[in-house]
């Protein structure tokens, strides 16, 4: 597979989702961050977006619920470069309903390229990041060339 170098900007795009009994940890370590998180772009899926804005008092982009698709949601954007992390407080404990729509969540983010934090110590090094609030090139799959090279 080819890549290309594309540029993750300064301003990032950040998804923020969490299962149930994750909620209140991701507030938490939101509010211990909001500084940081008020310079960029939030997204996150349905119960967790409102719990959030309500308690953050910012603006977020808010998606359906996880089990309703929110998750797949987030995963498109990834594909299109329209979120550049995913900060996913999920719940290894507990069986989820929606558990194929998470494991495709972070299949799509590995093969993007996209970087997850799954917990708060990995969160706090993303966004404790030198990288955090400059632009980055990162390389993804250059999809065209691999299309190209099998029509060839």
């Amino acid at each position: 597979m080819q890549h290309k170098v594309i540029q993750m900007p300064a301003d990032k795009r950040i998804a923020l989702i969490a299962h149930d009994n994750m909620k209140q940890e991701l507030i938490d370590w939101s509010r211990q961050n909001l500084a940081q998180l008020s310079r960029h772009k939030l997204y996150a899926t349905g119960t967790t977006g409102h719990l959030l804005e309500r308690e953050l008092q910012l603006p977020l982009n808010k998606l359906i619920s996880g089990p309703l698709g929110g998750d797949q949601q987030i995963g498109a954007m990834l594909v299109d470069q329209q979120i550049d992390m995913v900060i996913f407080f999920w719940d290894p404990f507990e069986p989820m309903p929606h558990d194929p729509d998470v494991k495709a969540l972070l299949r799509i983010a590995a093969v993007w390229n996209v970087p997850v934090a799954c917990n708060r110590s990995t969160a706090d090094f993303v966004i404790g990041s030198a990288l955090m609030n400059q632009s980055h090139d990162y390389r993804v799959p250059d999809y065209n060339a691999y299309i190209q090279q099998r029509t060839s």
